[in-house]
């Protein structure tokens, strides 16, 4: 799959093709429903599909402060669209001067520089200087410029609640993994290079893998039951403390997961992370041994878990 830029020409072979528009952020149930359409329009009429999402995400640019909330990388991303049955993924360098066109400069960039035949978006779709183009902007100007659009309403669950990143993140940051896996069709996934750390695991028996979160949202701090995914497509169980490390100057926030039965050196490789259930906020213990009798419960009841869970929807690296 190939990964355009903004900044470069389209080239030829994938001029005149069906592109999703969009975020994408998490890559949710809502946004797979318009990926879907446009990869069913594109296929009917024999053209490729484009991907686009926006980095940063606008919200660095207009709220720079804002916490952490990223729900995949774009490397994530390129993965799911991918598999989604997209040609390839267009990155927008979402730049002060692209915030700043207007929307038919905006419709113009994508019918004439890029040569997109149809756009795809959902129907909550913003875009153009102060967000003042909607889909019926996209539509008309659109239509003007012989690119035809496409809104697709938003998808509801099972009790009628619309699917949305909020919706994601406000659960992730609650504990609650159920939902958030339910509403993204899989589960939160982090992937980042295995690091060194302070290697107390290891002399307690308990080795991990230590993961810097990076841009990702913040989920709620504590102990999770994980599944992890290998470079070479093993995938293991295991259990998970996210929380921040003091020793580190700064104070680090680091995914530190134990893998069951699993001894080999990890270290600069990179693996992904699933969070399948959390178990309970962080715990102070009194002395070595109550630490050590808290891991070994946290891993008991860990592997009861998994031991339930199907591998339905486990990621492949990007």
């Amino acid at each position: 799959m190939e990964r355009l830029t903004s900044s470069a020409p389209v080239p030829a072979h994938l001029r005149g093709a069906v592109m999703a528009l969009g975020n994408f952020d998490g890559f949710h149930a809502g946004h797979q429903a318009v990926v879907g359409h446009a990869v069913a329009r594109a296929r009917a009429e024999g053209r490729p599909v484009i991907v686009a999402t926006f980095d940063p995400h606008p919200m660095r640019l207009f709220r720079p402060d804002t916490p952490h909330f990223r729900l995949t990388t774009l490397d994530q991303r390129q993965a799911l669209f991918a598999a989604a049955g997209a040609d390839a993924m267009l990155v927008f360098a979402f730049t002060p001067a692209l915030a700043a066109l207007d929307p038919q400069a905006f419709v113009r960039l994508l019918a004439e520089d890029m040569g997109v035949a149809g756009v795809v978006t959902g129907q909550d779709f913003t875009f153009g200087r102060g967000r003042t183009g909607s889909v019926a902007v996209l539509a008309e100007l659109g239509a003007a410029s012989g690119l035809w659009t496409q809104a697709v309403a938003p998808v509801a669950d099972a009790s009628g609640d619309i699917i949305s990143s909020t919706r994601i993140r406000t659960a992730l940051q609650a504990g609650d993994c159920a939902t958030a896996t339910r509403l993204l069709t899989r589960p939160f996934t982090i992937e980042g290079v295995v690091q060194h750390g302070d290697k107390l695991g290891r002399t307690i028996g308990f080795p991990t893998a230590n993961i810097d979160m990076g841009d990702y949202l913040r989920p709620a701090y504590g102990i999770y039951a994980v599944r992890g995914l290998l470079p070479d497509g093993r995938i293991l169980d295991g259990a998970a403390n996210l929380g921040i490390r003091p020793m580190f100057d700064p104070p680090k926030l680091l995914l530190e997961p134990h893998f069951f039965d699993f001894a080999e050196n990890l270290y600069d490789q990179r693996i992904a992370v699933q969070l399948i259930a959390y178990l309970h906020a962080e715990r102070a213990y009194d002395g070595l041994d109550a630490l050590m009798n808290g891991i070994a419960q946290d891993c008991a009841d860990a592997r009861q878990i998994l031991a339930g869970q199907n591998l339905a929807g486990t990621p492949h690296l990007a």
